[in-house]
């Protein structure tokens, strides 16, 4: 790939030294000049060489892990970074229930296993049930397991008014659906064509009847009502949670940009909290483990509207239990959990000062 990259960057005459370079690496990738592992944790200079050297993270984000979980933890999670993901489903309940997806799948040569937390998520060991004939009809949606998580923190109930105010590509949609039992509205909203495609095509296949996709700019004012019982807020971020699937995002962000998504981040809950009724509930989520998205945002939102209170759902499902703090936020870690770093926080609507 990094030779086809040098040619179609018009540097042609590079191609066979990157060739070269890349595979001696290749051979002696065992015996490679990176920092050793420190001795002493302590030695902060050592500790951030081997961070961002040899386990290959940018070392403003190596630094920011060290800070915040030491050492251990910290090199945890980039080796987490480092590894190949696994491939996630999510059983689909308006059509198949975990176990009967389980045995489908076997049926056709795919083993899985179930996920750690999140009820209907199946990991898969071997197979692709992604060759499956009309890729399984619709049994089973491609989502991680923090992802799912973050569906089930919103407690969606059937017969509510829900509003997904960035919803493609889908999964967290068709998973509150799953829970609504297909009762109720459910409002499917994304900005740009290209999402919305996506979004109306993992609809579709769920076989939802209760879902209505809109297409609307979820930082603007929003064409409704303040009539909803639930708006999940699940913001554009810096996906720094999600390095192990995304391994390009660590180079492509930067600590300056934090700043930036967090205003963007603010909007999207300012326009949410026009259109919560009194007594409903948004729950904001993001794939990023950085405070300044998650609970930098919330308390700044909180501050600016009195209105809400952060509170957890009332019945915590108790298989998320332990990833739900005393304050009532859902937080994933790699290097505790296994899981991408997602963060969820519920703002409850308690009065209207209009």
């Amino acid at each position: 790939d990094a030779v086809e990259l040098t040619r179609r960057a018009g540097k042609r005459s590079a191609a066979p030294l990157v060739n070269a370079v890349l595979r001696r690496i290749s051979r002696e990738r065992g015996a490679l000049p990176l920092p050793p592992r420190p001795v002493e944790p302590a030695d902060r200079e050592a500790a951030l060489a081997y961070l961002s050297d040899t386990l290959s993270h940018p070392q403003w984000l190596a630094s920011r892990w060290l800070e915040r979980y030491g050492f251990e933890a910290a090199a945890a999670w980039e080796q987490f970074d480092n590894r190949a993901a696994p491939l996630t489903l999510r059983a689909n309940r308006l059509k198949t229930g975990r176990d009967e997806l389980r045995e489908t799948l076997a049926t056709h040569g795919v083993r899985t296993r179930p996920a750690r937390f999140a009820p209907d998520g199946l990991i898969v060991e071997s197979g692709n049930p992604l060759l499956l004939p009309n890729a399984g009809d619709g049994l089973f949606v491609v989502q991680d397991e923090a992802s799912q998580l973050v569906a089930l923190f919103a407690a969606a109930r059937p017969d509510e008014r829900v509003l997904d105010a960035c919803a493609s590509p889908g999964g967290k949609t068709t998973a509150m659906a799953a829970s609504m039992e297909d009762r109720g509205l459910l409002i499917a909203m994304d900005v740009r064509q290209r999402r919305m495609d996506v979004l109306a095509r993992t609809v579709h296949a769920s076989g939802a009847r209760c879902v209505r996709i809109v297409q609307a700019d979820a930082a603007l004012p929003l064409p409704f009502a303040a009539s909803f019982d639930c708006v999940l807020v699940d913001a554009p971020c810096s996906g720094l949670g999600t390095l192990r699937r995304d391994p390009d995002v660590r180079w492509r962000r930067s600590e300056q940009a934090l700043p930036a998504l967090a205003d963007l981040q603010i909007r999207i809950l300012e326009a949410a909290a026009a259109v919560v009724r009194t007594g409903g509930r948004i729950i904001y989520s993001t794939c990023s483990g950085e405070p300044e998205e998650n609970e930098g945002v919330v308390e700044e939102f909180l501050t600016a509207h009195p209105e809400f209170m952060a509170a957890p759902p009332p019945d915590v499902p108790e298989h998320i239990r332990p990833l739900v703090s005393d304050a009532g936020e859902l937080r994933t870690l790699p290097f505790r959990d296994g899981l991408e770093a997602f963060f969820a926080a519920m703002l409850v609507k308690s009065k209207d000062l209009r």
